[in-house]
């Protein structure tokens, strides 16, 4: 919000000393009364109704909303329901949020609260606050798994703000274009805010065709990581590096090519986990009063229903008795003990392996949804991305044949790690880390069950998905997929990983239906990081292809 003397500065909230975001309050909360102040008495002057808030009035309520229901310290809270009281008082209307919890998916009951934490989430809160500026729906929902969000936010702080090749208003513009490629909104709200709030260049935001010519030339490597990381070659790394005074040096690719497979992964876990829009951003927040149901036909057009509707369990799908859902459980867990059995019995032939991988990328193919739903995005992503009707197609159809990647002749710890490290520093022990966590974090347990180990279940989840891209394990017995993972399993987990945005909660509801919901976000955490290594093996090899 703009005053006459000059902008207020929501900087300070971030500080970690108390005494400087009470200070930082104090300046915005003056502000914001003054302008409500001055709206109320026009208004009241002319003889008007209820004054609705204007001249950027409403954004700053909105975001003192947001503070009020998501910041991690307990005085910024206090003192944004002060203000916004102060507002109200003046006869101004002031917003209420829209939805149910950082999740449309998970009951927001069975998520942690603000203002509830342990010290440990806490301490990550408060950590992603002061990165960030706000505690986002997706930390939030990720905080189910305290050490993962620590390597995540670690990363992801990294690759936007700390040195590196890419100037910041580059990185934010990137983030954009990788979650436009599928429509999600969430992060393209929230990447318009920070490219600004970097010093960005809006006109840059009317269209990719308005950005520098060198951003609008990572558009087709962009498109091919998202849908059809397989086609990538040195030809079109070649490209980018050799175009004169618009070519990438070879560590701004890298950190490119990083920050692009980060968002495109992190559009799976958005729309995989049903997080819902922040509240200060569109679609968050609502300045209608509430009906007496507790919501009014603009918010059920909008996709927002009432509690009871949104958290119906399971809702979407056919209700299935407890009896029915522990028994899938029991063969599940019944299922990979026979597995462990016959793998200490004998072993296939590298023959029956091979033959057996091919069966299942075959199979993979026809694995897909019976539903054909659109993504209700909420606002006009299309153009910060060329070429819409590029989209994800499986890579074996109509005749065309793409050879399989052998983990063994190009892999991330052999041969991705160090290319990055070399090119980016600090930046492949990251994403090294966050894999190895994500790829062994258990708890041993399942649904009810305790003491179960799950490595041969979380293998054949992350092996499914990079056999979705081709990708092969000589020492993996790919027949252990389709014993372990059922057909709504896959849907599911295609869907979130290929056409994201595609994802209903009826897909989410409809697998593993007596496990937690902190085991479908860690399945989720799987997802992300399984594709983000996928598209960067590819990108990466064309990348050392070109370089030998």
């Amino acid at each position: 919000m703009e005053e006459r003397e000059g902008e207020v500065r929501w900087d300070g909230l971030c500080s970690r000393d108390a005494a400087a975001r009470d200070a930082a309050l104090d300046t915005i909360g003056q502000a914001v009364l003054r302008r409500a102040e001055s709206i109320a008495s026009g208004a009241a002057a002319e003889g008007l109704p209820v004054p609705a808030a204007r001249d950027g009035l409403g954004e700053a309520l909105a975001r003192l909303l947001m503070l009020s229901k998501r910041c991690p310290f307990p005085d910024v809270r206090a003192k944004s329901e002060a203000i916004l009281s102060g507002v109200q008082e003046l006869g101004i209307r002031i917003p209420r949020p829209l939805g149910h919890g950082p999740s449309r998916f998970i009951p927001e009951k069975e998520t942690i609260q603000v203002g509830k934490e342990d010290a440990t989430m806490h301490t990550l809160f408060a950590e992603s606050f002061a990165t960030l500026g706000r505690l986002d729906n997706v930390t939030l929902v990720m905080v189910f798994h305290p050490q993962y969000l620590e390597s995540f936010l670690k990363t992801q702080h990294y690759l936007l703000q700390m040195d590196g090749p890419l100037p910041l208003h580059y990185r934010h513009y990137i983030g954009i274009m990788a979650a436009a490629r599928h429509q999600c909104s969430y992060l393209v709200n929230l990447h318009v805010n920070d490219f600004l709030h970097v010093g960005g260049d809006p006109k840059w935001l009317n269209g990719l065709e308005n950005a520098p010519q060198k951003l609008q030339n990572l558009g087709e490597l962009n498109k091919m990581l998202a849908h059809r990381p397989w086609l990538i070659t040195k030809e079109h790394i070649e490209q980018l590096l050799k175009t004169e005074e618009n070519s990438w040096s070879l560590a701004e690719l890298i950190h490119a090519v990083v920050l692009l497979t980060h968002y495109h992964s992190l559009a799976s876990f958005t729309f995989g986990c049903g997080i819902s829009p922040e509240i200060d951003c569109e679609g968050g927040h609502t300045f209608r009063p509430p009906s007496v149901s507790n919501y009014c036909i603009c918010d059920i057009t909008n996709g927002y229903h009432g509690v009871d509707e949104i958290h119906a369990s399971p809702a979407g799908s056919i209700p299935v008795s407890s009896t029915e859902s522990v028994c899938e459980v029991e063969a599940l867990m019944e299922k990979m003990k026979q597995l462990q059995e016959c793998r200490d019995e004998e072993e296939a032939s590298q023959e029956e392996m091979a033959t057996r991988f091919e069966r299942e990328k075959r199979e993979s193919m026809f694995v897909c949804s019976s539903e054909d739903e659109e993504s209700a995005a909420t606002r006009d992503v299309s153009r910060h991305f060329e070429d819409t009707s590029y989209g994800y197609k499986d890579f074996s159809r109509h005749g065309m044949h793409v050879p399989t990647f052998r983990v063994q002749d190009y892999s991330w710890e052999d041969h991705g790690y160090s290319l990055v490290n070399r090119l980016y520093p600090d930046v492949g022990q990251l994403l090294d880390e966050k894999f190895h966590i994500a790829y062994n974090l258990t708890y041993n347990t399942m649904a009810m069950h305790k003491d179960v180990d799950t490595s041969m279940l979380r293998r054949a989840i992350w092996n499914y998905i990079h056999c979705m891209f081709g990708i092969r394990y000589d020492d993996y017995d790919y027949g252990e997929i389709n014993q372990l993972l059922d057909r709504s399993f896959k849907v599911y987990i295609k869907t979130v990983v290929c056409t994201p945005e595609k994802t209903t909660k009826r897909m989410y509801d409809s697998f593993w239906r007596q496990f937690e919901h902190s085991e479908k976000v860690h399945v989720n955490l799987l997802l992300v990081e399984a594709r983000m290594q996928a598209e960067l093996l590819y990108a990466l090899r064309a990348i050392t292809r070109y370089m030998t």
